[in-house]
């Protein structure tokens, strides 16, 4: 089966690099080319060019607006060959875009899964992501094997956008547990615990999470490449409060979580991984 990714960004490299290393036929699309040069797969000339020449095509894009552009833009997917094709979408998207990326990709004979990920790059090379699916039954089962290949959990949840807003739901999980880490580590530095200690103790005590047991050398060494940046939570947890308000209730802890990531834009911090809020926190 014949294969497509567009979306090479952190993530998304990752996840092209796991499919090349279980030998799917993959050919790539990315806005920023250079991008394309760390994997050995054939680069499109665009995602026209590209859904014409594979049976399913990944996307893994930074917004709504970036898939919006990739599917309806200029020899964008639209514009090519889309007939029995599966365009399955990493992206965390709005719960509202979604709705329109399915009908607009039915209307030209393919299939659009909506499937975001929980789980950045270390995982993503190890095919070890947590997927969740809405979209068509029969698409979905045909696209399995290949989700299987990124995906060690997988869950489908039929009708859309469900999967688009369970993703948003978890990561207002992980982007509160996050800075409560970083907040609670910072005031346990500031009490007189030396970091690394209380990184320990936080791991033995209510700290124990996937989350510290992931950032746990991030925070000690103080080195956040990019992984799953802040600028990427800050928009999941922006989406959110959408979801929130369209449901018609508050959203407490999201809403502070997102402004409290929303500083890392004015300190310069944003494109740095989400667990640089540390940085934030230590300096208030």
């Amino acid at each position: 089966m014949k294969a497509g990714f567009i979306g090479l960004g952190h993530l998304g490299t990752a996840m092209a690099k796991r499919l090349l290393a279980e030998g799917v036929d993959l050919s790539v699309w990315n806005r920023t080319r250079e991008k394309a040069s760390a994997l050995s797969a054939p680069l499109a000339d665009s995602p026209a060019g590209l859904i014409s020449a594979v049976e399913v095509l990944f996307m893994n894009l930074f917004d709504s607006r970036a898939v919006d552009e990739v599917i309806n833009g200029a020899k964008g997917l639209l514009s090519g060959d889309c007939r029995g094709k599966i365009v399955i979408d990493t992206t965390t998207n709005h719960f509202d875009s979604v709705a329109g990326f399915h009908e607009s990709l039915k209307k030209q004979g393919a299939s659009y899964l909506e499937a975001p990920v929980l789980g950045s790059v270390a995982p993503a090379l190890q095919g070890a992501l947590t997927v969740l699916v809405s979209g068509e039954r029969q698409a979905y089962e045909k696209a399995l094997p290949l989700l299987e290949k990124i995906g060690k959990t997988i869950f489908f949840l039929g009708e859309p956008p469900s999967a688009t807003k369970m993703k948003l739901i978890n990561n207002l999980v992980l982007g509160s547990f996050m800075a409560t880490l970083a907040e609670a580590l910072a005031l346990a530095e500031k009490a007189g615990t030396d970091k690394a200690k209380a990184i320990d103790i936080l791991s033995a005590g209510a700290g124990n999470s996937m989350v510290l047991a992931a950032k746990k050398a991030a925070l000690l060494n103080e080195d956040f490449t990019t992984q799953f940046s802040s600028a990427l939570i800050y928009k999941d947890l922006h989406y959110l409060q959408d979801l929130a308000r369209s449901l018609g209730g508050p959203l407490f802890t999201g809403s502070i979580t997102k402004e409290l990531f929303g500083m890392t834009f004015a300190k310069g911090l944003d494109r740095l991984d989400f667990s640089g809020i540390y940085r934030v926190m230590k300096g208030l």
